[in-house]
């Protein structure tokens, strides 16, 4: 007759086999890919930092450009869940190719403005020495929204009291640079590499407005720049992505953007 405990020995043996439980995996966190226009950096910066403080485990990553570039790297096949462009026309460019899942919205403005380097070497006191021989322009290529803004712009002030009705023939002669985004006219304007540039009030920013001069652009020539943003059709976080939206939408968002020198669309408080 076997031992007590022979017999529990042979009953641990027959009792059934436990699997040990797995470990656990965690779902690799979410990325949201936002491709936004260049103005667009310092702010959206700011933003992102918000939504990761709202939705743990959320990485956004940016890509910063020329809208026109965008909208081709979009059409090209980029991944992307967001597209946040200067002006429309791109936008309904990226639209048109159906890849955009939700309808576009607006959510910011902005104006234009002269930059000139802090030590001004061409002497440029006012709007009308923008035409004068010899001074170096830069601007964004005419695709860029900023470049055709600018251009826009020099046009209206050939048509202003105080200009020379070529004043837009003459500027554009001086035009050394077209830039394929407006954050590089204003390295150009803050490296001393052009007399003058044509970028966004957003653009002069803190760090950029101890190096340039700002010469105004009176409100009946200046361009009003729309920003809209919208979900794209492949996009793999649009859950993430529509939540960027309603931040930029909101409060906390709109104000972000008003700080950053941008002119808000909706309440700020």
């Amino acid at each position: 007759m076997p031992a007590p405990w022979q017999k529990f020995i042979l009953s641990v043996a027959l009792w059934p086999a436990v699997a040990a439980p797995s470990p656990r995996v965690d779902p690799p966190p979410a990325t949201l890919t936002v491709f936004a226009a260049a103005s667009l950096k310092d702010a959206f910066t700011q933003l992102a930092d918000t939504l990761a403080r709202q939705t743990p485990g959320l990485k956004v990553r940016f890509n910063f450009a020329g809208s026109p570039n965008l909208a081709l790297q979009i059409q090209q096949g980029a991944a992307a869940d967001v597209f946040a462009s200067a002006d429309d026309r791109w936008m309904a460019d990226v639209r048109d190719s159906g890849l955009v899942a939700d309808t576009p919205r607006v959510f910011v403005q902005n104006r234009l403005v002269v930059i000139i380097p802090a030590s001004n070497p061409a002497r440029i006191d006012r709007l009308q020495d923008l035409a004068r021989r010899g001074v170096k322009l830069v601007v964004a290529a005419a695709p860029v929204p900023a470049g055709r803004f600018a251009r826009e712009m020099l046009s209206k002030l050939a048509h202003t009291d105080g200009f020379s009705s070529d004043f837009e023939q003459r500027a554009l002669e001086n035009v050394v640079s077209n830039e394929d985004n407006v954050k590089a006219v204003v390295a150009k304007v803050q490296l001393g590499e052009a007399d003058a540039g044509v970028v966004y009030v957003s653009d002069v920013t803190p760090d950029v407005a101890r190096h340039v001069r700002r010469l105004t652009i009176p409100e009946s020539a200046n361009v009003v720049a729309r920003y809209p943003v919208a979900v794209l059709k492949r996009a793999a976080s649009a859950a993430a992505a529509r939540d960027f939206i309603e931040l930029l939408l909101a409060p906390v968002g709109q104000r972000v953007l008003q700080l950053n020198g941008f002119i808000p669309v909706g309440p700020t408080s």
